[in-house]
């Protein structure tokens, strides 16, 4: 019974240890104490309005719940600026009557990252990801909010994998 708890507790220290250089978000030790989040401005030939501000606070809330970074408006150790430049509607698949089944959205992002404290980290790169809807359905309300959400989760996701977890 003795070497049993002596077991367990040995597994307790040892991954509350190991919790302060991997983390569950996958990003590891990060060797920045501050961010800042640019406002991405929306260049796309098509504008949908407020999407850029719905985008800037979506990768600022990401960046806060998975990591214990800080949030700045200038001076950041950590910089995320941008701008949308695509947003496009186009139709998917058609019908035997050549109409439209299915359409999709797409946004793509350009995204420039800055580490002062890393400069081989520094990167400009776009992000693109889609949503698919029913051709029958308008791009407004219910389902602009519901294709928004997938698309900024996705993105913003993928920046952060890119920035900070290296994946």
């Amino acid at each position: 019974m003795k070497h049993i708890k002596l077991i367990l507790l040995s597994i307790i220290i040892l991954s509350s240890n190991s919790c302060s250089v991997y983390n569950f978000t996958g990003t590891g030790k990060i060797d920045a104490e501050t961010f800042q989040v640019g406002f991405f401005q929306n260049n796309a030939e098509l504008i949908e309005p407020g999407i850029d501000r719905t985008f800037t606070l979506e990768l600022q809330d990401l960046i806060q719940n998975q990591t214990n970074l800080n949030l700045v408006n200038n001076g950041a150790d950590l910089t995320y600026e941008g701008e949308i430049v695509d947003y496009r509607v186009s139709p998917m698949t058609a019908t035997a009557d050549q109409r439209a089944a299915q359409n999709r959205l797409t946004i793509r992002i350009n995204v420039r990252f800055t580490n002062k404290k890393k400069e081989t980290d520094d990167f400009e790169k776009p992000f693109t990801f889609f949503f698919d809807y029913p051709a029958e359905q308008q791009l407004t309300g219910a389902t602009l909010n519901a294709a928004l959400k997938e698309i900024f989760e996705r993105i913003t996701q993928d920046i952060f994998n890119e920035s900070l977890a290296k994946w």
